[in-house]
């Protein structure tokens, strides 16, 4: 007989996140959680999309030609109706996506991506939470009709001012982070990394992501603790050293800061 203990006790195999998904009135409403993906179609129907995290990989959308993508964090994107999609990420991202399900019409002819919209981002970011905490008697509807008048709104008025970071730029500023996300990174690093003094990195970074470069740090340790949550079963106190939080206790109160719950609600 197999004696089990704390050093051979078999972990819970990890839960991936599901996609979450709200219908309301003529409006689909659907969060997609971070992870790879590969996918090609021809949209049936218009979808406006917003960016939480960074996204990097390939892409062609409306196009035969296919390239290297970068998503922005806080990016507001707008697929027309009958446009030809190829994309592909070994990480992905987690990302809102709303659509129109009643035959009517989402205005606008031209795919674009990466727009740093502040109101849209606020209305993002109210409605991811009221998504993971499955809540289904808030306001839907409006949210997915102001979200649809953010991504129709003249570009020249939502368009990032001079001063922001080439996407060469934040891929190299991603991969830095990435890779030393165990443990701290400081703003005169980063700002070195890109040769630039730290008062021009932070002004360029807050009008590139739309947030400031720790916000953007601790959104980074959030989404790769999750993603470990989902693909290992690394315990939460691994996990959280991995990322660069000072505890498991510390990652649980970021989480709930963040996303209004906890890694253990997470994990299933």
């Amino acid at each position: 007989m197999l004696c089990m203990n704390h050093r051979n006790r078999r972990l819970p195999a990890p839960c991936p996140e599901p996609v979450r998904r709200v219908e309301a009135g003529p409006w689909a409403i659907e969060l997609l959680p971070g992870a790879a993906y590969a996918t090609r179609y021809v949209a049936p129907r218009a979808a406006i999309g917003f960016a939480f995290d960074s996204q990097h990989g390939l892409h062609a959308i409306g196009s035969d030609r296919v390239q290297p993508f970068t998503a922005l964090p806080n990016g507001l994107a707008f697929v027309p109706a009958g446009c030809d999609v190829l994309s592909e990420s070994p990480l992905g991202g987690e990302y809102l996506r709303i659509m129109r399900i009643d035959g009517v019409p989402l205005p606008g002819d031209r795919a674009f991506n990466n727009r740093i919209d502040p109101p849209a981002i606020t209305l993002a970011l109210r409605m991811r939470g009221a998504m993971l905490h499955g809540s289904v008697e808030d306001d839907w509807e409006a949210w997915a009709l102001a979200l649809a008048e953010r991504a129709t709104v003249d570009e020249t008025l939502s368009r990032p001012p001079q001063g922001t970071f080439t996407l060469s730029r934040m891929r190299l500023l991603d991969e830095f982070i990435d890779a030393g996300l165990d443990g701290p990174l400081s703003v005169p690093a980063m700002a070195g990394l890109l040769g630039l003094s730290e008062g021009y990195f932070m002004r360029a970074f807050k009008s590139t992501t739309g947030k400031s470069p720790h916000s953007y740090l601790i959104d980074r340790r959030i989404a790769k603790a999750r993603a470990l949550i989902r693909d290992s079963a690394a315990s939460l106190a691994e996990i959280a050293h991995t990322c660069g939080f000072n505890s498991q206790a510390h990652m649980a109160t970021t989480f709930k800061q963040r996303l209004g719950l906890s890694p253990v609600q997470l994990r299933g």
